[in-house]
């Protein structure tokens, strides 16, 4: 296991949403504080508590922005970068996980109450969602790697 899977489980298991997990094992890398990765992945766990996209790829995608995204008007090779490393995020992490929507990988519309219910009485954040963080984490390093 990579040093940084271990990092982003043991967040995620301190009960850290799989959005912060993901962004701050990688924090250094992208020049932010431990607490900067916390406060900036903290709002996209579950995928933004709506089941969109699972937050755990969304925190890859910050780091993946953090590394390589545009930030000068100009410098339009830095955008399509971004973008090819944006396409290969999402279509890996569905490819071995199954989606990169978080509620058809929960089969559950976590967005109700009855969605919460059931994640809770199926132990899905406990048991599930780790693999979800495990998933991201390796994606996120073959892509880190390749470029």
């Amino acid at each position: 296991m990579s040093e940084k899977k271990k990092i982003a489980l043991e967040y995620f298991n301190k009960k850290f949403h799989c959005s912060q997990a993901v962004l701050v094992a990688f924090a250094d890398e992208c020049g932010l504080t431990k607490e900067q990765a916390l406060k900036l992945g903290a709002c996209f766990g579950s995928g933004m508590r709506k089941g969109e996209v699972c937050g755990a790829c969304t925190g890859a995608l910050m780091v993946l922005g953090l590394l390589y995204g545009q930030y000068d008007e100009n410098d339009l090779s830095s955008r399509q970068l971004a973008n090819e490393v944006n396409d290969k995020m999402m279509e890996r992490f569905a490819k071995v996980s199954g989606s990169y929507i978080c509620n058809d990988l929960l089969k559950c519309d976590i967005s109700t109450a009855e969605g919460i219910k059931y994640v809770k009485e199926n132990n899905l954040f406990t048991q599930f969602c780790p693999n979800m963080v495990a998933n991201a984490v390796d994606v996120l390093e073959e892509i880190l790697h390749e470029c």
